[in-house]
């Protein structure tokens, strides 16, 4: 771990450097070291060189961090003998669940007939279900990521990286979430309980890809939008429309390619150099204009999918603030900045609420 040092305080940080507002540290006493008193294992984001550090997002708990490892929560209130699993399940990082249960919802919508009322129970099932997925995968991409995450700065001090939990261990939590996603697929049909296997056996395969390939965030999306299929199945008990919930899955695909290149460029230097491929290393300065042709398939398959789907006009309206919040990501987020690529990609489930939102009053207005 590198320091930074100036006048009033000396800070650990990450490798990707950024300057801080020295005056603010000057008018927080809590903040306040001599270089004698260095401000032990306390790691503030790096933002972009000229930018202030709001007081209100340095009293944000979960962007302070040991190390490069962030404290929420599960650092202050789960008990330490289960705490490295809690970490490793990451369930204090909701926007993975996010990113995955939105395409479900959104087919559910689309399936559900104009002017009635979807089942609200099968929101809460595919929600729940998305949080045992999003605990099974980060288990399974660390289990397979073990020798990457050692070399990469941002995932040293993941559970299994760091020694807190054993392979075997990790395996054996892995099949735990795997049981108890077993009661919940017995509430859907036969058909969603197929393509939930179907969805596990592609979360295993995703981590190998970013070995042979430098699409890796392609095959990502693959299966972290396979809840379009899926929710659309819960409802019609069938994929034979295709019209309606392939161009939803390609919008989510597309979707996937923009938020985890914008992630990937966290790591694209650690990346480089323990051999890990991604679109960030492959676009490279090239990546805005990547990004915008994924926008432009994102939007134009929703708009497709909403068509065929007799979708009313708010929908189509609200399609124009989900393109804008994605030239906002596109063409603001500063590539070279990991704090900045993170906010970036958090804010992506506002996108699939803009969408929701759309589909929902779309339905409601025919």
């Amino acid at each position: 771990m590198e320091l930074l040092s100036t006048s009033t305080v000396t800070l650990p940080y990450a490798r990707r450097r950024g300057n801080f507002n020295n005056a603010y540290f000057q008018n927080q006493p809590s903040l306040r070291r001599t270089h004698a008193q260095p401000l032990q294992q306390k790691f503030l984001p790096v933002v972009k060189p000229g930018l202030s550090l709001s007081p209100s997002l340095l009293r944000d708990k979960s962007f302070v961090s040991k190390g490069s490892q962030q404290i929420t929560w599960v650092d202050e209130k789960v008990p330490e003998i289960i705490r490295p699993y809690v970490k490793l399940a990451r369930i204090d990082d909701d926007i993975a669940v996010w990113l995955h249960v939105w395409p479900a919802f959104w087919s559910i919508m689309l399936a559900t007939k104009p002017g009635t009322v979807p089942d609200l129970k099968l929101f809460g099932l595919c929600h729940l279900m998305a949080l045992i997925f999003h605990v099974s995968n980060c288990t399974v991409n660390d289990l397979i990521d073990l020798d990457y995450d050692r070399k990469v700065e941002r995932c040293k001090t993941r559970p299994l990286a760091a020694g807190d939990i054993t392979p075997v261990q990790g395996w054996l939590f892995w099949a735990l979430n795997i049981a108890l996603l077993i009661p919940l697929m017995l509430q859907l049909n036969k058909l969603c309980i197929v393509l939930v296997a179907v969805e596990q056996v592609l979360s295993i395969a995703y981590p190998f890809m970013k070995r042979i390939t430098y699409w890796p965030q392609a095959f990502l999306g693959v299966a972290h939008n396979w809840g379009a299929p899926l929710g659309w199945a819960a409802v019609m008990g069938n994929l034979t429309d295709i019209r309606i919930f392939i161009p939803v899955y390609i919008a989510g695909i597309f979707w996937t390619l923009i938020y985890d290149t914008i992630y990937a460029h966290q790591d694209k230097d650690d990346d480089a150099e323990a051999g890990v491929k991604s679109t960030a290393l492959f676009f490279g300065d090239s990546t805005r204009t990547w990004l915008l042709g994924f926008a432009t398939i994102c939007i134009g398959s929703l708009m497709f999918a909403g068509y065929n789907a007799h979708m009313g006009w708010p929908f189509y309206l609200s399609m124009i603030p989900a393109f804008g919040h994605l030239l906002w990501q596109i063409y603001s987020v500063d590539l070279s900045n990991g704090f900045d690529c993170l906010m970036k990609f958090l804010s992506n489930k506002w996108f699939g609420a803009i969408v929701m939102a759309g589909m929902v009053l779309g339905r409601i207005v025919y």
